[in-house]
């Protein structure tokens, strides 16, 4: 199972949801780089459970601990170790499902693979592994700020029907506390209030909904990113589909471009200082794979929550059938608690691209 990522810039990530704990190695930070505890623990209190009454009631503190790789809060160049320990694991609420593949979750296609799986809470499938995600990604956003002065900031931009949309200037002055302003993470407070109660609504039915995730990435240099294969907008799609939950991937116009002109569509350039810059950003801020100076924009789908306690028909591993009520501790929506690892998957890819890049220019 390949639980890592990237290429010099390489993260791996390790634990079971009701195991011991969780957490990541984060190999190639180079030396001397100043990093806060205080800002990885601040990215994991987003991402943590029990924040708000629209997550999971699953109370963990999530307090990281850095094994190694600092000193004095300098990073040494040598393997960073990260970890979070579970206190709350109830891993007995999963008892009535040891026999029965969850409808749409990972316990089925696990087993065939492996001949086994987890049989509380998902193991490695559960969405608790992205807590070693946001660590790690924190790690890499203070490297990319410090080194480049990059910045990154995700937010909830719809849930269920619930769409908002920020124009081209909310997104230039956003910040993570106008997403924050909010317990759903979108900053728009009126749209906020609607996706609020879609969620309470989806609880209270014993359901639950999917949205989508929207994101910038400010101040990204051009010339980041690989030809062809490790194209930097093709990294992005691959390593924001491998958060658990989410099934789709648009940069820039995304699939409005399929309805447009090429006149239309055309980020036709104009002279910025001694450089150049687009005066649309359709393309995301991403051309040939390659970054082109301007804002980073991309969104991500993810699906609602497949353990519900609303009865369901299935079946068990045996072939009968049965009627399944999902028991356990279940956000009825990620998108809240998404957002961080939304931006530290974005981090994580953009640091390693930063090093290949200044590698090629050596």
């Amino acid at each position: 199972m390949s639980s890592s990522f990237g290429t010099i810039f390489k993260t791996t990530t390790f634990g079971e949801s009701h195991g011991t704990g969780v957490g990541a190695v984060v190999d190639g930070c180079p030396a001397g780089v100043k990093i806060s505890r205080d800002e990885i623990q601040a990215q994991l209190e987003r991402r943590r459970p029990g924040q708000s009454r629209l997550t999971t009631p699953r109370k963990e503190g999530d307090q990281v601990e850095i094994l190694s790789g600092l000193e004095n809060g300098l990073t040494l160049g040598t393997p960073i170790a990260l970890m979070v320990r579970n206190r709350n694991q109830k891993p007995g609420d999963y008892s009535q499902m040891s026999n029965i593949p969850r409808p749409s979750h990972a316990d089925y296609s696990y087993r065939m693979k492996y001949g086994i799986n987890s049989q509380s809470g998902g193991g490695r499938a559960s969405a608790r592994e992205t807590l070693a995600r946001v660590a790690a990604g924190s790690v890499a956003e203070q490297f990319l700020k410090s080194a480049f002065g990059v910045e990154i900031i995700a937010w909830v931009s719809q849930v269920g029907p619930v769409e908002m949309v920020l124009s081209d200037t909310e997104v230039e002055n956003l910040s993570r506390s106008d997403v924050d302003a909010t317990v759903v993470r979108c900053p728009d407070l009126q749209k906020a209030e609607l996706m609020t109660a879609a969620i309470e609504k989806a609880a209270t039915e014993k359901n639950s909904l999917g949205g989508v995730i929207s994101c910038v990435c400010r101040r990204v240099p051009a010339g980041w990113g690989e030809p062809v294969f490790d194209k930097l907008d093709a990294l992005l799609a691959y390593v924001m589909i491998s958060i658990p939950a989410a099934k789709g991937f648009a940069l820039g116009s995304g699939f409005n471009a399929a309805t447009m002109t090429g006149s239309a569509h055309n980020d036709c350039f104009v002279k910025d200082g001694a450089k150049l810059k687009t005066k649309t950003n359709f393309s995301g801020g991403v051309q040939g794979g390659i970054s082109n100076g301007q804002p980073i924009n991309f969104s991500v789908a993810f699906k609602p929550v497949p353990t519900i306690g609303k009865p369901q028909k299935t079946a068990d591993y045996d072939g009968c059938e049965v009627i399944l009520e999902g028991k356990g501790r279940h956000d009825p929506c990620v998108l809240p608690r998404a957002v961080p690892i939304v931006e530290a998957m974005a981090a994580l890819t953009l640091a390693d691209l930063a090093l290949r890049q200044q590698r090629s220019n050596l």
